[in-house]
């Protein structure tokens, strides 16, 4: 996207909060947190591609790709990697996930004002902090494999 005079935003980011999403359905993710991130990772990629058409509680912006897709995995998912050129990047929090998902979003807000950026999350505090910080929020629901 671009501002006018030489000013280009990147694409708008998603950070996705992967121990809250996950933990959001009670299908046995708890034997497998590693695993359970890795196919919430794996269930991005298409939105990377494509935004978040259709998906319950996406703003209109985010509704149309290009999206930049970053997983903030904690605790026994810490080891799930990136899968490079897919536009979904997995960041490892070294200690709270939400701390590390708000430097995310402050960074990204402060290198690029204009830049859109949604968290998925259902945590209430978390929500509080991004959106003080100018993020959008939306629940699980929103990027949850059908």
């Amino acid at each position: 996207m671009s501002l006018g005079e030489g000013v280009e935003v990147p694409p708008p980011l998603l950070v996705v909060d992967a121990a809250n999403v996950v933990g959001s359905v009670p299908d046995g993710w708890w034997r497998d947190r590693r695993g359970a991130a890795e196919r919430l990772r794996d269930a991005l990629v298409p939105v990377a591609a494509r935004g978040l058409a259709g998906r319950p509680g996406a703003p209109r912006w985010a509704q149309a790709g290009p999206v930049e897709v970053v997983l903030v995995v904690e605790g026994a998912a810490r080891g799930v990697e990136g899968l490079p050129g897919t536009g979904v990047a997995v960041v490892a929090a070294p200690g709270s996930g939400d701390d590390r998902i708000t430097e995310l979003v402050a960074a990204a807000r402060s290198t690029h004002p204009h830049r859109e950026c949604l968290v998925v999350t259902a945590d209430r505090g978390l929500r509080a902090r991004v959106t003080a910080l100018g993020a959008e929020v939306c629940g699980p629901r929103t990027v949850r494999p059908a």
